[in-house]
């Protein structure tokens, strides 16, 4: 992948109720598949799963999900800097209906997976979190659908907010190759918010590889950037503004698991 197809715009996959819509095809992988759909109020909208698993994760509104015989009630935030949100889980081979009387934003984070799993809710106060880094490397981490956390066949899924003027995902690190508990191959998308309109960041990939991707770029809200392999990290929030991304995660193992390999010139001090 070159420089512009690792970097999603906002807007640039905007369809429908959609204003992003991410598939493998769209990738150029296999797994991991990002859409984040936007509901008027009393708006509801359709999803026919097909062959992934999704999580409906609140932006910005509550909204019902309704899956097969199984309805849970979001009562979401009012922003991703509000905290950690409830969240549903949706099967593959299913048709859900998602519905919000006031209106929001909500991502729809998804893998494609073998394994049928139960629709379910999960609970905000359940979301682990914690502050990892120290300093200006400081930041918080809610692993709502980490591996460890909460169940899926292959979806991982977690998210991250910065403090402006601080560096997250570092050192840099990679999951690309499949070393038996060391490392896991793992397609990784970020999607990126930030606390105020006008605010931005910076994303690097570089390669880990012969021809890897690598991308040093601006990213604003609703920007996207593509892993499909290379070190990522650092991301960079600007100062005064802070910046969330959500990462989705999911790969070929038979076990799903994030196992990483930090960069060997960066790791000192912070592991």
């Amino acid at each position: 992948m070159d420089h512009q197809e690792l970097l999603v715009r906002a807007g640039s996959t905007a369809r429908d109720a959609y204003a992003v819509d991410i598939d493998p095809g769209r990738a150029g992988w296999s797994y991991s598949c990002l859409r984040v759909l936007e509901l008027p109020p009393g708006g509801s909208h359709l999803l026919a799963t097909g062959d992934s698993e999704w999580l409906v994760v609140p932006l910005s509104g509550g909204c019902t999900v309704h899956t097969d015989d199984t309805t849970v009630e979001l009562l979401g935030r009012k922003s991703v800097f509000e905290g950690a949100t409830d969240f549903a889980y949706v099967p593959r081979d299913a048709h859900t209906q998602i519905a919000s009387g006031a209106g929001g934003r909500f991502a729809l984070a998804g893998a494609r997976c073998e394994r049928r799993l139960p629709a379910r809710h999960g609970p905000a106060p359940e979301v682990p979190v914690e502050t990892r880094g120290t300093g200006n490397c400081a930041r918080t981490v809610r692993n709502f659908a980490s591996a460890d956390a909460f169940a899926c066949d292959r979806l991982i899924a977690v998210e991250v907010i910065t403090p402006g003027g601080n560096w997250s995902s570092y050192p840099p690190h990679k999951h690309d190759e499949r070393r038996p508990g060391r490392e896991s191959e793992l397609e990784e998308i970020y999607y990126f918010e930030f606390e105020r309109p006008d605010g931005y960041g910076y994303q690097r990939v570089s390669p880990s590889r012969e021809n890897g991707a690598e991308l040093l770029a601006e990213v604003r809200t609703g920007d996207a950037v593509l892993v499909p392999n290379g070190w990522h990290g650092p991301s960079i929030a600007q100062p005064g503004n802070a910046m969330y991304y959500l990462n989705v995660m999911a790969g070929p193992g038979q076990e799903r698991e994030w196992k990483i390999s930090f960069h060997p010139d960066h790791v000192e001090g912070y592991r």
